[in-house]
């Protein structure tokens, strides 16, 4: 008789999750909430599933301790209290819900509109004081108006739907999303600026990066309409939070409202002394249903990856064997330095992504490598985890098709990868090889030959071969105090003798000042700047 999977719940979850294990005859359940690292460390020898929430850690240590540990599951979104890169090394799976509570975030951001048009909270603290002047409180009807959301992912989608059905125009921005997957959704593709000028309420859904921080601020308010309101139910850092409070002061924005802090909880905020602001504790996932939804789609991952293997939905990669890792990681590295920058030479949303194996290569499994491709063209454009298990699941959910080629022919090298994708109807195409089977090169950017090695920072431009320009661009990256480590000016494969490429490796990234005294070059057409 086979023994059954031991698994260990270490947060609070919904019961139903929990029974929904125990249901399973191969499975064995046992609850310990509370446990410290130590304490965990001690107690996860010899449990094959971990199912935590937000407030276990499952760290390093942990994960080392867990000698019969084959998956952990996150019921919620984030995987911040899990040490995914430790996981991985160790071939342990693991799982989160990210669209669980997606249903519930959309319905508190509908809550928000509402509570803001109609003045809900002032209202009711007004009644309760004993006061009864209604037309203090006159509110504005939603139908008609219009509503700008910034990220389009499953909860902007769903918000998205929510106010077509109070019969609200909907402008949509997300520069990684394709039109046609807006329009579904009942949503007008729409730049930033132009959404920020014409709606009457900006409600934020995007993920929380670099290039997202402070993504409302002071100027990006100004660009708003005098009277319009502003909901973030996404990521506190989304919002320069000193510049709404100022825009609130002055009557510039009629009000805002907030689920999501830079500091968590805010104490002593300003936004406290504002009756224009409503604020509520991070409610995004606060629902019974929402509770309910994550535990048992985290229940139902743990107990399908036990009995069949199976991690459609896992954030990280399953355990391969050595064998086969040792064929295609060169590969898979490759195709994961050419997606990175095939995805930075593309100028907007990608809507398709073609894989071509040429040569030695084309003999292997080309899933992982396609799927390592696609890593490389959407980690730098998503915030969550992007790994070669649900890399195709996100690229569909973005918009991109995606498909692979063979050929056991291969012109002047013994294996070649090429990676092509389609961005606003043009085409951009990398091509790599491995030397002695083991160091990546890249070889080619569209008709361009170059030979550099795919690691590091580096300055692309585009531009007419004309004398100087070379000389200009050493200048002004030594203004910048950046050293070359290489230098490859591209020769057009095709015989066209107009136009050149320089592909430089700098040391470190180049400053914006640096990067508008590139583009300010007469010659140069086309500046891009990418870390492989």
């Amino acid at each position: 008789m086979t023994e059954a999977f031991r698994v260990l719940i270490a947060d609070p979850i919904h019961e139903d999750g929990r029974k929904l294990l125990e249901a399973c005859g191969d499975l064995s359940v046992d609850v310990a909430t509370g446990l410290d690292e130590a304490g965990l460390v001690a107690r996860i020898p010899k449990y094959d599933a971990l199912i935590v929430r937000s407030k276990t850690r499952v760290t390093a240590p942990v994960i080392a301790a867990g000698a019969a540990l084959k998956v952990v599951g996150r019921a919620g979104i984030g995987v911040d209290n899990i040490d995914v890169p430790a996981a991985t090394e160790r071939g342990i799976v693991v799982f989160n819900t990210p669209d669980a509570n997606a249903t519930t975030t959309a319905e508190l951001t509908v809550a928000h509109l509402l509570s803001l048009s109609r003045h809900l909270p002032q209202a009711d603290r007004s009644v309760r004081s004993g006061a009864w002047t209604p037309t203090k409180f006159v509110g504005a009807e939603l139908a008609g108006k219009t509503v700008g959301i910034i990220g389009f992912g499953t909860i902007g989608r769903l918000v998205a739907l929510r106010c077509a059905g109070l019969k609200m125009r909907v402008l949509a921005y997300d520069p990684f999303v394709q039109p046609d997957i807006m329009a579904q959704s009942a949503a007008e593709p729409q730049d930033l600026d132009g959404l920020l000028a014409a709606s009457d309420y900006v409600t934020l859904h995007c993920p929380m990066i670099d290039k997202t921080r402070n993504l409302i601020d002071a100027s990006r308010i100004a660009q708003m309409k005098p009277g319009a309101r502003l909901i973030n139910c996404a990521r506190g850092g989304l919002v320069d939070e000193a510049a709404l409070v100022d825009a609130l002061t002055r009557g510039h924005l009629a009000g805002a409202a907030l689920d999501v802090f830079v500091q968590e909880p805010p104490k002593e905020s300003p936004f406290f002394a504002l009756d224009n602001v409503v604020l509520t504790p991070h409610l995004g996932a606060s629902t019974e249903e929402a509770q309910q939804a994550v535990s048992v789609r985290i229940a139902e991952d743990i107990a399908r990856f036990l009995k069949t293997g199976a991690a459609e939905t896992a954030v990280n990669l399953p355990r391969i064997s050595s064998e086969q890792f040792g064929r295609t990681r060169p590969y898979q590295e490759l195709a994961h330095a050419l997606g990175r920058l095939v995805g930075a030479l593309s100028d907007g949303p990608i809507s398709e992504l073609v894989v071509r194996l040429f040569g030695a290569v084309a003999e292997l499994d080309a899933r992982p490598i396609t799927a390592e491709a696609l890593v490389g063209v959407l980690d730098k454009r998503l915030a969550g985890p992007v790994n070669r298990v649900n890399a195709a699941h996100l690229a569909r959910a973005q918009g991109i098709e995606f498909r692979e080629s063979h050929s056991e022919h291969s012109r002047d090298y013994v294996s070649l990868i090429e990676v092509s994708a389609v961005s606003n109807g043009v085409t951009a195409t990398v091509a790599g090889t491995l030397l002695g089977g083991r160091s990546p090169r890249l070889v080619r950017i569209d008709t361009f030959d170059v030979e550099t090695v795919p690691r590091g920072h580096f300055l692309f431009t585009r531009h007419s071969d004309r004398p100087g320009v070379v000389g200009a661009l050493g200048s002004i990256l030594a203004s910048e105090d950046l050293n070359i480590s290489r230098m490859h000016v591209g020769v057009d494969g095709n015989g066209g003798g107009e136009a050149a490429i320089a592909l430089i490796s700098i040391s470190s990234p180049i400053s914006d000042k640096g990067l508008a005294a590139v583009r300010a070059l007469p010659a140069v057409d086309t500046v891009v700047t990418f870390e492989l």
